[in-house]
């Protein structure tokens, strides 16, 4: 397999018992992504419930008491590949209280993909996760039909749950999602197509997993780079050498561009473009290098270096965002947070709830607080500005995590707006 394989991380979401472990287990299956000894384990496993046949769902749900309930509790990753790319699926749960699980999965994820049961068409929790993408910025959107073996394979039932899934995301923005039909248990059109769905004439699954376009899934023409580290060697060899180390967010740069070093403004030029295996001329987005500059410029982590040409970020100590509340305390708006955004840390206030968001209706309700896995408009003061760009220009520098300075535990995550 080539080095240069394409990695795509996707979800999948939906109702309870819309299949999508089972989906997962039969993509890691039937693609023979899986070993012998796993397979024999979960054969003796369906074998003791009295399942008649192999119970591929057991493949994802790793933890035991997500087993004795039969529903994924936590997020399961599976890894995979075709010739084609690479794969990392979170399989994500499917309850209400589980909302900010969800969300951490989907945070990296370039496509999700929506289950629906056949039988029960458009339920609540298909509107919520299809919100929650939305919301998220994940790019690629797929509308999988499951259990069309249990409405005889039925083209009608297809067409009416896929027209009023459509008429729902439209106003979120999702214009044209991949619709297909499947039976994930009997695997038709999962990576083989099979005889029972001989009317849909589009791709199978792992067809379109393996064929759909990511190259501008991230920002590819404003250049952004956040300073991890100050490199400076105390060795003979390199004791002139002060270079700066960190991961392009989105862009490129090319030795000679002119960037700005942001918040302070300053600008000069690129002088190298070092990596562990030498120099290069051009560098981006994901790449980790160290940059040299052509000037003797006060750098530290946290400072973000665009290119002086391209769309400049905003610089703030204030910004409204939408905040997904992950921690079983509940927000204090009195109380001092930090917020780490890209490679800084600062302190913070919240200086303003706007709203809270119903997901499952979508309605807008006033809040004075929030509990674990709500989603609200709020608005925060940092102690020190922060370079940043709105998440929807950019997932990178425009999302943040919240912590909490007594605990170090992350309490929420959001999305500059």
């Amino acid at each position: 397999m080539s080095t240069q394989t394409q990695l795509l991380r996707f979800i999948t979401a939906g109702s309870v018992d819309d299949g999508k472990s089972t989906l997962i287990g039969r993509l890691l299956h039937d693609s023979k992504s899986i070993f012998e000894d796993q397979f024999s384990a979960i054969s003796k496993t369906s074998e003791k419930r009295g399942m008649g046949a192999v119970d591929l769902s057991l493949l994802t749900d790793g933890l035991q008491a997500e087993r004795e309930q039969g529903i994924t509790i936590d997020v399961a990753y599976r890894y995979f590949a075709t010739p084609l790319r690479k794969y990392i699926i979170g399989d994500t749960p499917g309850h209400e209280q589980y909302t900010r699980n969800m969300v951490t999965a989907a945070s990296t994820a370039n496509l999700a993909i929506i289950l629906i049961d056949a039988r029960r068409g458009v339920l609540t929790q298909t509107r919520r996760h299809t919100y929650l993408a939305s919301l998220l910025g994940i790019p690629h959107i797929v509308l999988a039909v499951n259990k069309m073996d249990m409405v005889d394979y039925s083209q009608a039932r297809f067409d009416e749950i896929v027209a009023e899934y459509r008429k729902f995301a439209a106003p979120l923005g999702i214009d044209n999602p991949v619709c297909i039909p499947l039976s994930a248990l009997n695997g038709d059109m999962v990576v083989d197509r099979g005889d029972k769905l001989d009317w849909y004439t589009g791709p199978a699954l792992l067809e379109h997993l393996d064929t759909v376009e990511i190259d501008h899934d991230v920002n590819t023409t404003d250049f952004r780079f956040p300073v991890q580290w100050v490199c400076r060697p105390q060795t003979d060899e390199f004791h002139d050498f002060r270079g700066f180390a960190g991961r392009i967010e989105a862009g490129e740069i090319s030795v000679g561009d002119e960037i700005t070093i942001l918040p302070a403004g300053r600008t000069t030029q690129v002088k190298e473009i070092v990596t562990y295996d030498g120099k290069l001329q051009t560098a981006f987005a994901p790449q980790s290098v160290t940059l040299t500059l052509a000037d003797e410029i006060d750098i530290s982590r946290g400072d973000l270096f665009v290119r002086s040409a391209d769309l400049q970020p905003r610089v703030s100590k204030e910004f409204r965002a939408v905040l997904c509340w992950l921690s079983e305390t509940p927000l204090e708006k009195s109380r001092k947070y930090l917020v780490k955004h890209t490679t800084r840390v600062a302190k913070c206030l919240f200086s303003s709830i706007d709203h809270r968001v119903d997901v499952n209706t979508l309605e807008l309700h006033p809040a004075e607080n929030l509990k674990m896995n709500d989603i609200a408009q709020v608005q925060l003061k940092v102690q020190q500005p922060l370079v940043f760009d709105d998440y929807a220009t950019d997932r990178a520098t425009g999302s943040f995590i919240v912590i909490d300075e007594a605990t170090n535990n992350t309490v929420a995550a959001g999305m500059i707006i």
